[in-house]
């Protein structure tokens, strides 16, 4: 059985790392390099970067901050954020990225998954979607949560899949930022459907909200950010836990 992953988010702004609610009111939570160390020090599996704002400011993900991370950490390290093209990925991973998440230039150009994941491996390719629950149905969104298209999660996922993507990091933005738990219902259901690993973002609170996320949501990672920044909930202590909880962890 394989283990379940905790993975620290890092959202980029600016340079700095910043945490919100339902990806609204951001506040700062620090310098990306020096969590992005501390986390690798303290039990991360992996490390998730997010340059949230390069799609919305047309430009590229910040290349030189990745290369300070990279130095930095000796885990997996996914990097997303204005990538839309193989050479944006070759130049990521030259850097020292081993994973690139791609959202707003999937949806736009789906070929891109399937170029990506025939250049460089379906295991390089996590596909970010971020939905919102609007009357029922999960309505994928883009450039950071702020444009609604007409896709529906549960569509989406499966052609995300069919195209070559390794991973799928769902985030609900529902819960983003709330504290009261992941998109379990969602999550579960993306993960019978689907055949590939699928991440849980959005929602973190608690202890006890990881390991309903791993065991009703049968997600293989949980990702969270805020917990982790402010120092709410140690890595070390949530591994822990999970263990005496019977989810399978690394030390």
């Amino acid at each position: 059985m394989l283990t379940k992953r905790i993975t620290p988010c890092l959202d980029i702004k600016n340079g700095r790392t910043v945490k919100g609610i339902n990806f609204l009111d951001l506040r700062d939570a620090g310098d990306p390099v020096e969590l992005a160390e501390f986390y690798a020090k303290n039990g991360a599996d992996e490390l998730v970067f997010l340059d949230i704002s390069a799609t919305e400011e047309k430009r590229k993900t910040l290349v030189n901050l990745v290369l300070q991370v990279a130095e930095k950490v000796n885990i997996p390290f996914t990097v997303g954020g204005g990538i839309s093209s193989v050479k944006d990925v070759d130049v990521l991973l030259q850097c020292g990225a081993d994973k690139v998440s791609i959202n707003s230039s999937a949806v736009k150009r789906p070929e891109l998954i399937n170029e990506l994941s025939a250049k460089f491996g379906n295991q390089c390719v996590v596909v970010a979607i971020d939905a919102k629950q609007i009357d029922g149905e999960w309505i994928v969104h883009l450039v950071g949560g702020k444009e609604a298209t007409k896709l529906h999660l549960f569509t989406w996922a499966k052609e995300v899949e069919k195209r070559g993507a390794g991973e799928i990091l769902f985030t609900s933005m529902n819960h983003d930022g709330t504290k009261n738990g992941f998109a379990n219902e969602a999550l579960s259901r993306l993960s019978q459907e689907l055949n590939i690993p699928i991440i849980a973002s959005g929602g973190a609170g608690t202890k006890e909200h990881f390991s309903a996320a791993f065991k009703e949501g049968k997600a293989d990672a949980a990702l969270a950010a805020s917990v982790f920044h402010f120092k709410e909930i140690a890595i070390p202590d949530l591994k822990r836990f999970l263990s005496k909880e019977g989810i399978l962890v690394r030390k």
